[in-house]
């Protein structure tokens, strides 16, 4: 896994192996910060990483000097390696916790620019992240969520979509709660 962008661009990353888990792309996430450099200044910006995973979008985030990243993950090996990886590169900048993102969502306040989510593909209900960042009153009228998912799985139906864009076998839905 490499940074493919930034001030860590090029930076090698050795996550722990673990089959649970499948990093997005480089192709993918070429695609995605070209959009998303298109809109923000990281510089700004506050971002949430659910279902961190190797933290490899967390990463990219910190290496355009984002002015903060929490990322959450439940698996204990995982949350160790990006914990470590960000005190050693990132430090005062991310936020790391080792916990459930169903909860994390129900039971914090959402006050993010952007939110980025990348569920196992076989999660039951990938659409309730999409209800449970905009319910939560704490949410900013202007968040962005972002959900990669399969491309197999269409959320263009719900009110709250924006657009989507395809890499692969994988998607990237965006969702506004002041779109229109």
């Amino acid at each position: 896994m490499r940074i493919i962008r930034g001030k860590y661009r090029g930076k090698q990353l050795y996550p722990p192996n673990n089959k649970k888990v499948r990093p997005t792309t480089d192709f993918a996430k070429e695609g995605l910060f070209n959009i998303l450099e298109n809109r923000y200044n990281f510089e700004e910006i506050e971002v949430l990483d659910l279902f961190s995973g190797t933290g490899s979008i967390t990463f990219e985030f910190l290496s355009r000097a984002c002015k903060h990243v929490t990322a959450v993950e439940i698996l204990k090996k995982n949350y160790k390696y990006i914990k470590k990886i960000g005190e050693t590169l990132f430090e005062e900048s991310i936020n790391v916790i080792n916990g459930n993102a169903f909860f994390f969502l129900k039971n914090r306040q959402l006050k993010f620019d952007i939110i980025f989510a990348d569920p196992p593909f076989d999660t039951v209900d990938i659409s309730r992240i999409i209800d449970m960042v905009f319910e939560n009153k704490s949410t900013k009228q202007d968040t962005l969520l972002i959900l990669e998912h399969s491309a197999k799985c269409d959320y263009s139906r719900n009110i709250f979509f924006i657009k989507s864009r395809k890499y692969g076998n994988v998607k990237f839905s965006f969702f506004e709660k002041n779109y229109y």
